[in-house]
């Protein structure tokens, strides 16, 4: 994803520095593909996300309402930061179908630094182009 020779994949002075405590992978499920894409579109546009993968579509079954129900969902793994945290799961909401959609923010306790800062760096405010 992130070339080693790009010039640009590097930290520079106007960077700030990525720590594993600024990083946070969001989980949630849509109902489909195209609902998946929509939201991920939504998210990189407007900075809330650095990436989003769409898995493939799989069983959810989960209690609503006093019953057992089943569902096809495909899940979403978005990358982001903490400060873009509140306003990505805002969005997800927003967009999401569901009374009550799946969104949990998990911590990242570490990971490749380049890719750190680079997810820090594409979710920072104010956003560039």
């Amino acid at each position: 994803m992130i070339d080693s020779q790009d010039p640009s994949a590097t930290a520079r002075a106007d960077q700030v520095s990525a720590t594993e405590h600024d990083v946070i992978v969001v989980m949630a499920n849509v109902p489909d593909l195209a609902l998946g894409k929509r939201i991920a579109h939504v998210l990189l546009e407007e900075g809330l996300a650095a990436c989003v993968n769409l898995g493939a579509p799989m069983l959810s079954m989960y209690r609503w309402q006093g019953e057992i129900a089943g569902d096809e969902e495909v899940p979403l793994w978005v990358k982001s930061t903490r400060d873009r945290q509140q306003a990505l799961c805002d969005a997800i909401v927003r967009l999401h179908p569901y009374d009550v959609p799946e969104v949990l923010v998990l911590p990242v306790s570490g990971g490749l630094p380049s890719y750190l800062q680079w997810v820090v760096n594409e979710t920072r405010l104010p956003l560039h182009d």
